[in-house]
């Protein structure tokens, strides 16, 4: 039988408790050894939620005894990603972290060339690639129901009104808080997957809660190379949220109300098994014209730790090539100057 991957796991925040340490323990492949967190009350929770678990107060331990682990996953702050990257790869390790896998372009391509010279898997957890909505829609792509894409809208719109607390929310530039980098790694790097490459990039970002915060209200639009173009919305102030998903083509148009649900069962301390990610067809999208129910794909999310399991084996190619990430830190980067500038920034 062949021995488990021993994972190592930094920060049990909310990224690390809600979405990677449930899908790390449910990978038969991988076993959760080891948590990183300084702060007491995480730490009574790590051990709660994963009996027998090692809980370290610092990373430290993990650099010096790099023998113990067989990956590192980083759930951390976005200010410490590079850090524990670079950290990881120096000792040996390959590494998943959580998007953003940093601040801009030009420092996630070093991170990827480190990682490349090192000969170590470097996996960012784009799962978001693994929704419901995102698969269904790729469905009709695929089959040609939609015809030539027009136009894509993507929402992440949320009723916030209070600003919360947090290394997201500080209006510490150095912190990388912010819409644009949070939800807006998701909902770019979605649209590149399904429209592909962009050209270019015009945005606009504010902060509406508090004035000296980070923006909390985002708008992109992309012209993609095959000529659609796509809208991306995130906001903390929507207290009636658009449509998850609306996509226009020339053969008819695709319209999702709702957002996959697995953050929601997971966060609510459910776990995955028989039926994982599968929406009800109340929470279906329809196809117009004639306003047909379209069943949506169920969303998988566990397949993400599945495939860096099987690409750390060799048995398959990593789930997330890290190129295609900094090809969204780069229109994540044209998004930011865009809503500095109020101009369209060219992409080449």
């Amino acid at each position: 039988m062949t021995p488990r991957l021993r994972v190592a796991l930094l920060g049990y925040g909310l990224a690390g408790r809600v979405f990677h340490a449930p899908l790390i323990q449910a990978e038969p492949s991988l076993a959760l050894v080891t948590v990183v967190t300084s702060d007491a009350a995480r730490a009574a929770r790590a051990r709660q939620d994963v009996p027998g678990v090692t809980v370290l107060p610092d990373a430290g331990a993990v650099w010096a005894r790099p023998g113990d682990h067989d990956l590192v996953v980083v759930a951390t702050a976005n200010v410490a990603h590079r850090q524990q990257v670079e950290a990881a790869l120096a000792c040996g390790l390959p590494v998943v972290v959580d998007k953003p896998l940093a601040a801009d372009a030009a420092t996630a391509a070093r991170l990827v060339d480190a990682a490349a010279r090192a000969g170590l898997a470097l996996h960012v957890f784009q799962n978001r690639r693994w929704d419901s909505d995102v698969r269904t829609v790729r469905a009709l792509l695929e089959d040609g129901r939609l015809g030539h894409v027009l136009r894509l809208e993507s929402r992440f719109e949320r009723w916030r009104p209070e600003r919360e607390a947090g290394w997201r929310t500080s209006p510490d530039p150095a912190q990388h808080g912010g819409l644009l980098l949070d939800l807006g790694s998701h909902l770019a790097d979605q649209t590149l997957q399904l429209l592909g490459p962009a050209v270019s990039v015009y945005a606009e970002a504010r902060s509406v809660r508090d004035p000296d915060g980070p923006e909390d209200d985002v708008f992109v639009a992309i012209t993609h190379a095959c000529g659609a173009v796509s809208h991306l919305w995130a906001g903390a102030l929507a207290a009636a949220p658009g449509p998850r998903f609306r996509v226009l083509g020339t053969r008819g148009a695709f319209v999702l109300e709702h957002l996959d649900g697995q953050e929601e069962r997971l966060a609510a301390g459910e776990r995955p098994g028989p039926g994982w990610g599968e929406e009800p067809p109340q929470r279906w999208g329809r196809l117009f014209p004639a306003g047909e129910l379209v069943p949506s794909v169920p969303g998988a999310w566990p397949e993400y730790y599945a495939r860096v399991a099987a690409s750390l084996r060799g048995h398959s190619p990593p789930p997330v090539e890290p190129s295609s990430v900094v090809a969204t830190l780069r229109v994540l980067d044209a998004a930011r100057a865009s809503a500095r500038t109020g101009q369209v920034v060219p992409l080449t």
